[in-house]
């Protein structure tokens, strides 16, 4: 029998976990049954059911042809009232603009209540959450952001308090505390909300401007299409996010956040389209997540050295798990904002697929004592054709100072309040097909990394590998069918790890202390 494992219960809805041992999709379709009644088919191991009615007992089986291989129980939660934003005055017409009915249903939902967006297209501009609510958009229904930032309100970047003894962070931009546009979502200081369904949130950027000139500041810093800015108990389950005007998921000081079963998708060639990236967060939880897009899949922050020595708060406790990463450049990336540090990730049957990367660490001189990297693990993955499936980069040559002989210098430089530190990243049952690098992992030399550790992993070469830089920092030329590079490293170990299709070596060592095999 499966052990279906449940993730998340609304008043509405419910997310579980059929682990049957594929990663994405589940190794078989299973027929759905709830309270006896057919439901669906699930055909993914994260897989969620909507239109349950609050309060209520259900068992939901799961069927292999007759024979039922799996079942849970759970009751729904409590709901005090349903507000329906077609009461509020929302048309949903795609073009009356319903950005006030909207945020009017939104701001007089009472606690335990569950805002309706029914089926229909919603143009909208920014829309702000607020704490202890439901937010369900309805699958047929789709929001729609408005294409005129001119009508978009601003997230002051800093605001110093009145005895100019405390600053108050409202917009951020890399990592950076600046003027941003709010969001397609915004949740600032809020705590204990879901935000639901099968519905669309449609950035519209392939219709708008935000993609052109996309490093210039025009009145503010492009929006994300989700913004959670110093909260708590936020649940994010169903929802597709497309064509995003920058970042899509930034959650940000936030803590005890889930997001299940969601969709992130935009053109490959858009800029900065990042599907996931939380910053100086804690307790977080992604699980059965598709990305497609233009930028890293996942990118996990804690701000430059500003953010970093200010506030000293890493990124910490997340769990990423069956998601599918395709055409982004990392599957997850940490850095390169990172001064306040990432630790504790771990990265569990996930399945990588034309991203540039799988597992991209970057960082460089300059981003600070803070930013210590640690306790990295990817356990249970498959890569297929991802061009260099291990890169830890402390070069990047990122920033206007990038380039700098500080930045950049092969040679060792003072260790000081600028120096970062990358510690223990672990690979363990991976099998990676199709690259054009096994690995490549550039330390700082007055810093190397501390350890690698790689176990039952498997990699081979394509044959018809597309030559590539694995490593984005100055010095470093494109390769094909390369081993595994280590460069400054205290120690490499290597358990029952296969290397095929390479030119010359399998590992490679430039001032590596020691190697275990």
């Amino acid at each position: 029998m499966l052990e279906v494992k449940k993730l998340f219960v609304s008043s509405r809805s419910v997310t579980l976990e059929v682990p049957d041992g594929g990663l994405y999709h589940t190794r078989k379709a299973y027929r759905v049954l709830v309270n006896g009644a057919a439901y669906g088919t699930a055909d993914t191991v994260v897989y969620s059911i909507y239109g349950l009615w609050p309060d209520t007992e259900y068992e939901v089986q799961f069927l292999d042809a007759n024979e039922v291989v799996g079942a849970i129980t759970f009751r729904t939660e409590k709901e005090s009232y349903t507000l329906d934003v077609r009461r509020f005055g929302a048309v949903g017409d795609g073009v009356h603009d319903d950005t006030a009915a909207i945020q009017a249903a939104i701001n007089c939902c009472p606690e335990k209540g569950r805002v309706l967006i029914p089926a229909g297209s919603y143009a909208v501009l920014p829309i702000f959450l607020k704490s202890h609510i439901t937010v369900e958009i309805q699958k047929g229904a789709t929001l729609l952001l408005d294409t005129d930032r001119a009508k978009f309100p601003i997230l002051p970047g800093m605001t110093l308090s009145t005895d100019e003894t405390d600053d108050y962070n409202l917009g951020s931009w890399e990592g950076n505390p600046l003027d941003t546009f709010a969001s397609f979502i915004t949740g600032v200081n809020v705590t204990d909300v879901a935000l639901i369904g099968e519905g669309v949130l449609d950035g519209q950027a392939d219709k708008a401007d935000w993609w052109f000139h996309h490093r210039v500041k025009r009145g503010a810093w492009r929006p994300r299409m989700l913004f959670l800015n110093h909260c708590q108990g936020v649940t994010v389950q169903g929802l597709t996010f497309r064509n995003s005007p920058c970042w899509n998921l930034h959650p940000y000081f936030s803590q005890d956040l889930k997001f299940l079963n969601i969709s992130v998708t935009a053109p490959a060639d858009s800029p900065n389209t990042d599907g996931f990236d939380p910053e100086s967060c804690e307790h977080i939880l992604l699980a059965g997540a598709h990305f497609s897009l233009g930028d890293d899949c996942i990118a996990i922050k804690s701000g430059k050295l500003y953010m970093g020595a200010r506030y000293k708060t890493p990124c910490s406790d997340l769990e990423i798990s069956h998601c599918l990463m395709e055409n982004g450049h990392g599957g997850m990336t940490c850095g390169s904002e990172m001064a306040g540090g990432v630790n504790k990730v771990y990265l569990h049957d996930c399945l990588m697929r034309n991203t540039d990367r799988g597992l991209r660490i970057k960082t460089r001189r300059g981003r600070g004592e803070q930013g210590v990297i640690d306790d990295i693990v990817f356990e249970n993955v498959v890569m297929e054709r991802v061009g260099t499936p291990y890169v830890v980069n402390c070069l990047y040559f990122c920033d206007p100072d990038g380039k700098t002989e500080y930045v950049q210098s092969r040679e060792k430089q003072i260790v000081d309040e600028r120096t970062p530190r990358i510690g223990r990243i672990a690979f363990r049952n991976v099998k990676a097909t199709e690259v054009a690098c096994a690995g490549y992992f550039l330390g700082l030399p007055e810093k190397p990394i501390e350890r690698v550790e790689m176990e039952n992993v498997s990699i081979s070469c394509a044959a018809d590998a597309e030559p590539m830089v694995p490593a984005m920092a100055c010095g470093v030329e494109k390769v094909s069918r390369k081993g595994i590079v280590a460069i400054n490293v205290d120690k490499v170990v290597m358990k029952n790890v296969t290397i095929t299709g390479q030119y010359g070596e399998r590992l490679e060592c430039e001032n590596v202390a020691e190697v275990v095999e």
